[in-house]
């Protein structure tokens, strides 16, 4: 199970070779919350989302023989890119299971970085039985999107450098689609902020995680239908699962019109080009009105990796 301990291990990994993003502040944004918030640029990362950390912490721990073996991974886009390029960077070849509806973008990066691409229809085909095959057939590593201990520990270091800049935080706010960024930096604030209430957001048609948070059991979602095509994952995972439920404070849900609003007045007020996945905390904030008022609120904007035909389909909406 990672811990804080990983997170600090990971983040010496990646010194050098991930971006160490920046932490910007809105006082439009501060205005209309009356918060003090910082927002981690993970937008600006390497291939554009933090999935890059994870992917990296991963792949460089691999020995010889499981490089030259070669990595096999199942993602809707941002991780896809993300084990493309570190394979890319560590010469390991790489194969990448991807629904044939995934953002062109996110299809035409990850094929640019070198990676095998294996489309899929979420509709009828399960994404990680074939992943497993392609590993069982070609003996493959398989590092899979969020459930992989060398993951979360590589997503948790966003946090931990939001923190290191910033200082301590009364409030962090996470998107959640499996978990892994969520639980990696729920580990890093309690490390760094022990007194920080860390806040997993997710779409309301995605609320696996809201659900199995409230009940204490694991829920599942089939293809849910929102914006957020970062955050259609059917449910947290074996590792994910715990961590959040011993580290998060709570969970929110907010719907695809405050997401696409979040996402406009990223773009517009503080010109950052940002997702939908990644807007989803900056939806939750806005939702709150005077919540979170002179409270210092950190938020991870997770990533930036959108078509432009599709933001304008969004705004336009």
């Amino acid at each position: 199970m990672p811990s804080a301990d990983s997170v600090h291990a990971a983040a010496h990994r990646l010194r050098g070779v991930a971006h160490r993003t920046p932490a910007i502040t809105s006082r439009t944004l501060d205005e209309r919350t009356g918060a003090r918030v910082f927002l981690k640029c993970e937008n600006l990362q390497r291939m554009g989302a933090f999935k890059f950390r994870g992917a990296y912490n991963a792949l460089v721990q691999l020995d010889a023989e499981q490089r030259r073996a070669g990595v096999v991974t199942f993602s809707s886009g941002n991780h896809a890119q993300a084990v493309a390029l570190a394979g890319r960077l560590l010469g390991i070849r790489t194969a990448i299971v991807m629904p044939v509806d995934a953002p062109s973008a996110k299809i035409e990066a990850t094929r640019g970085y070198g990676a095998e691409v294996i489309l899929y229809d979420r509709a009828r085909e399960n994404r990680e039985e074939i992943a497993r095959r392609l590993q069982g057939e070609r003996g493959m590593m398989l590092i899979p999107p969020y459930d992989h201990a060398d993951v979360i520990a590589g997503q948790g270091t966003a946090a931990l450098e939001l923190l290191e800049e910033t200082g301590a935080l009364d409030v962090l706010l996470a998107p959640c689609g499996g978990g892994g960024l969520l639980s990696g930096s729920a580990l890093a604030a309690r490390d760094q902020a022990p007194g920080c209430q860390v806040i997993g957001v997710e779409p309301d048609t995605a609320d696996d995680a809201t659900r199995s948070f409230q009940t204490g059991v694991l829920h599942t979602t089939e293809n849910p239908p929102t914006v957020a095509d970062g955050l259609r994952t059917p449910s947290l995972g074996s590792l994910t699962w715990p961590l959040v439920r011993e580290h998060v404070s709570e969970m929110r849900t907010v719907p695809d019109s405050g997401i696409i609003e979040a996402m406009r007045f990223l773009w517009t007020r503080t010109k950052l080009v940002v997702e939908p996945s990644g807007a989803v905390p900056v939806a939750a904030l806005l939702a709150a009105g005077n919540e979170f008022r002179d409270v210092r609120v950190g938020v991870i904007l997770s990533g930036g990796n959108v078509d432009l035909a599709t933001a304008c389909a969004l705004f336009g909406t």
